[in-house]
């Protein structure tokens, strides 16, 4: 059975239904976890293998004392904020971490009483509904083109070339990448991306994941920012941000580096991914094109 007979037959089964109970299977349908076996696929398995292997390898905030910069301004915030990082735990490993005391929403508002209050959190690694997400719903077909991550941490983003500046993070990846076999097409660059021109000139695609407002201080994210302007230049390359480029650029005062550069794409938000996918953090995934 082909997909235009499938939904032929679905369209038939759902005639069948009684009007006033229709409502109901529908939102079975949207929100069961019954079907979740019918829409996971191998990757989504390869990829929840490497969140399993790498829990192991790090400690619970996924965070090397290295990264002194980034954990400084989690200190700055407003709030408390702790990193949880979205590759690593989704909703039920978080919930279990909770239950069993390792990890917590919460904190105190005075300590030794029940005075509590949750706890921000904020992750640098796409989460595997938001990967998803991103290469079935927002990129095209990426057979023979050059995906380069900045930043690329975890590896989360295993589809293409990650670019990481910590040495902890190089060697990290690298072994997961042995582990299964993915040497043939991924190769992670441990450097600076103000060194990498010829690679950004010959990138087809570029990912940015809150890459550098917690790790470089103001006057770096503006040299950055420049640099990748100056050579990801390749006409119809496509870039994708977390947050917008408007928000990224807002908080460095550098809204006249944008013009000219990129038009934003339109991203349809209410796809299907998954019953625990935060919609809010998808709405966070912006598209661009290279004029």
């Amino acid at each position: 059975m082909n997909v235009c007979e499938a939904k032929s037959e679905i369209k038939q089964l759902l005639n069948k239904v009684k009007p006033s109970e229709l409502p109901k299977l529908l939102n079975w349908i949207r929100t069961s976890d019954e079907l979740d076996e019918f829409l996971s696929d191998n990757r989504k398995k390869v990829l929840q293998n490497i969140a399993e292997d790498l829990r192991e390898r790090l400690p619970p905030d996924a965070m090397f004392p290295s990264e002194r910069t980034a954990l400084c301004k989690m200190q700055q915030c407003a709030r408390p904020t702790v990193h949880v990082d979205g590759f690593l735990y989704d909703e039920d490993e978080l919930d279990s971490r909770c239950e069993d005391g390792t990890m917590s929403r919460s904190y105190c508002l005075s300590c030794g009483s029940h005075r509590t209050a949750p706890l921000d959190f904020i992750s640098h690694s796409f989460s595997i509904s938001e990967l998803h997400f991103l290469f079935e719903n927002v990129l095209p077909d990426l057979s023979g083109r050059l995906l380069v991550d900045i930043g690329s941490r975890l590896g989360a983003v295993l589809y293409g070339c990650g670019l990481e500046i910590s040495d902890e993070f190089v060697k990290l990846q690298n072994d997961i990448l042995q582990k299964y076999k993915l040497t043939d097409r991924i190769q992670v660059i441990h450097s600076d991306v103000c060194l990498q021109n010829v690679l950004l000139q010959n990138a087809d695609v570029l990912v940015m994941n809150n890459v550098f407002e917690f790790f470089l201080e103001t006057s770096q994210q503006v040299r950055a920012w420049t640099f990748i302007m100056e050579n990801f230049r390749k006409k119809g390359s496509l870039l994708v941000t977390v947050p917008s480029l408007q928000e990224s650029l807002k908080t460095l005062q550098q809204a006249a580096l944008q013009p000219g550069w990129v038009e934003e794409l339109p991203v349809d938000y209410d796809v299907y991914v998954d019953r625990d996918t935060d919609a809010d953090a998808l709405h966070q995934i912006h598209l661009y094109r290279v004029l």
